[in-house]
């Protein structure tokens, strides 16, 4: 797999050249509450100031870096396959989310919108994993028990390295979700 570092030009440019919704967050029917969530209302101009980014490669997105920052503690979050949910999240970005533990498995929070993630394969569950769950909209750190069987209903966004002591420090927090410089 080639990783590549991005600039902070080369990071504007993904931003404005991935595509954004503007739907209202819904809370799915049976989720197990709601977290704020707030979108900043525009993207960031180029860095000539043109505002057209041009075209993206596929492999531009692989190996961007994404921290999620609280008061306490920061975890950064590596983008390690390039799919339809991962462009649609990374085109949310920033944000502000409020995590929450949920079922002792994962941290999670909701998102403003929830993703469009056709044509995105579905995943197991690792520990490590940054994860898009489907049907609640819903992202989350999952830290639990590996050798869950592939689902279409959870999307690998990413991968992170920190302890359980670390994503404690994010729930109930403002967390803050940008591309890291």
């Amino acid at each position: 797999m080639k990783v590549k570092t991005m600039s902070a030009t080369g990071v504007a440019s993904l931003l404005l050249a991935l595509p954004a919704c503007a739907s209202s967050p819904e809370e799915p029917e049976g989720s197990p509450g709601s977290a704020s969530a707030t979108a900043p209302p525009s993207r960031p101009m180029t860095s000539d100031g043109s505002g057209d980014a041009g075209e993206r490669t596929d492999d531009e997105i692989v190996g961007a870096v994404i921290r999620f920052s609280s008061d306490a503690t920061s975890v950064d979050v590596t983008v390690d396959e390039d799919n339809p949910a991962v462009r649609d999240f990374v085109s949310m970005l920033p944000l502000t989310l409020t995590f929450e533990e949920y079922a002792g498995e994962e941290k999670i929070s909701y998102l403003p919108r929830k993703l469009d993630h056709e044509g995105s394969p579905g995943s197991a569950l690792e520990r490590g994993d940054l994860l898009y769950f489907v049907p609640w909209g819903n992202i989350g750190f999952w830290y639990a028990r590996e050798g869950n069987p592939p689902s279409d209903r959870t999307i690998h966004l990413g991968t992170y390295d920190a302890t359980l002591e670390q994503l404690e420090q994010l729930e109930g927090e403002r967390v803050t979700v940008a591309i890291a410089d």
